[in-house]
């Protein structure tokens, strides 16, 4: 029979720091270590894990979907915005004030004051819409104007001195 100074484990020597380090049980009332239980409750550590890593790669995920939409919708108000800078008009614009677009039957755009109810319900070309001019220079169409003007109070009203959280 062989003393514990003989006996080591995972092919090294005998523990030789305090009992609460040790990698396996020192006393004789501790539960024997079943290397099948520790690889099972790795595995199932692991699955945890990947579980929790994969639930927050889809809310990135989503988040990144949700931002290619917004940008995709950014950069079609802005091609929108290009080409009605590009429509034909031979007055100043004003930003605050609502111009409507027509196009003649050669394709060409323009815009005039006046709408299509101020020329009797029959305007002399195709009315394409009515869009206002806002201080950055964008159009906001006519039929968003509320939706608009609703999110320009909030955020006024976010501004205002007294509203710092």
């Amino acid at each position: 029979m062989s003393s514990d100074d003989d006996y080591t484990r995972d092919e090294g020597g005998k523990h030789e720091g305090p009992q609460r380090s040790s990698p396996y049980p020192l006393s004789r009332l501790s539960a024997p270590h079943d290397l099948v239980d520790v690889a099972r409750e790795i595995q199932k550590a692991d699955e945890t894990i990947k579980t929790a890593a994969g639930s927050k790669l889809k809310v990135i995920a989503k988040q990144i979907r949700a931002l290619q939409d917004e940008a995709h919708g950014i950069l079609q108000s802005a091609q929108r915005d290009a080409d009605l800078h590009r429509a034909v008009c031979h007055f100043k614009r004003r930003p605050g004030h609502i111009y409507h677009l027509y196009r003649k039957d050669d394709g060409t755009l323009y815009f005039s004051m006046l709408s299509p109810d101020d020329w009797g319900g029959e305007p002399p070309h195709t009315h394409e819409g009515s869009y206002r001019l806002e201080a950055d220079m964008s159009w906001t169409p006519a039929d968003q104007l509320s939706d608009r003007d609703e999110s320009d109070e909030v955020v006024r009203r976010l501004l205002e001195p007294g509203n710092e959280r």
